[in-house]
């Protein structure tokens, strides 16, 4: 960190925390300004990726002022918060925003008590906001835009190149912008369904978990090559033996495992690595496929 950052970070000239509401909630205090400023990091920050938390970094290094702000004068509820920051993340970065506005929105009004529906809320939907982000920002603009300007500009039109920078610059604002989108949303779940929270974050684990389930057997793949023969008797183990018992049940097995590895603090590099080899010599011996 610089001298100034560090300057900024000095809880000692905060003075006494902020004090909740007497409904238990505390008066907001991010602005317009606080917002853009997370919109303007998330865009310098989207490279900073890794295999075990994706864009958590990401996610730490756009709002890290923003919950600085929150948290004036409560150092261990700073703490938490850049914490569960840390948590796996991955949406397409130009509708990310909508997500983490929300989130701030929520913490900015409920501090630390939000922080389990703030999880909540990123795992039930990154994977449907990063299907409307991928098809829509990723995909469907791009193409149709990049044909129209591509075209121009072989024919000797300039306005083709022109076209293209635009649509760069108009995502690059949005991506700034949606934070305050994002912001609202949060505030409206937070002021108009308050006496509905506790159900909004029960259902929203019920979602994160559905979620995540139905993830496990189409990304993680594990095929037998087991084949059991007895005289002109030859069959698959997994598909006529594991498959009917559970369909997935090795994928499941395998999530189960790596995550009882990491809930026992197992660096993550070794568990990556643990799997490679593993798949190399079961390859070798025949037993998977």
């Amino acid at each position: 960190m610089s001298k100034d950052m560090l300057n900024d970070f000095d809880f000692s000239k905060d003075g006494a925390p902020a004090q909740p509401l007497p409904d238990g909630t505390y008066e907001p205090v991010l602005t317009k300004e606080d917002l853009d400023r997370c919109g303007r990091r998330w865009n310098m920050g989207t490279l900073t990726f890794n295999y075990q938390t994706q864009l958590a970094p990401t996610v730490l290094f756009a709002q890290i002022y923003a919950l600085r702000k929150i948290y004036r004068g409560d150092p261990e509820g700073f703490k938490r918060s850049l914490e569960n920051c840390m948590r796996y993340f991955n949406v397409t970065p130009p509708v990310a925003g909508l997500l983490l506005g929300a989130t701030l929105a929520m913490e900015d009004k409920q501090h630390n008590a939000a922080l389990e529906a703030v999880n909540d809320l990123k795992v039930g939907l990154m994977g449907s906001l990063s299907g409307i982000g991928d098809t829509i920002l990723w995909t469907l603009i791009p193409t149709i835009m990049g044909s129209v300007a591509a075209y121009m500009a072989q024919n000797g039109n300039a306005i083709g190149v022109v076209l293209w920078v635009l649509l760069d610059i108009a995502i690059f604002i949005w991506k700034i912008g949606n934070w305050k989108i994002g912001y609202k949303f949060g505030t409206a779940l937070i002021t108009n369904l308050a006496d509905k929270v506790a159900v909004f974050t029960e259902a929203m684990s019920i979602l994160g978990l559905t979620v995540v389930g139905a993830l496990i057997p189409s990304v993680v793949v594990v095929n037998l090559g087991l084949t059991f023969t007895m005289g002109e008797v030859s069959f698959n183990i997994q598909e006529s033996v594991l498959d009917p018992i559970m369909l997935g049940l090795l994928p499941v097995a395998l999530t189960a495992l790596v995550y009882a590895l990491m809930k026992k603090k197992v660096n993550f590099n070794f568990i990556i690595l643990g799997i490679i080899v593993i798949c190399w010599v079961c390859a070798a011996f025949g037993i998977l496929a």
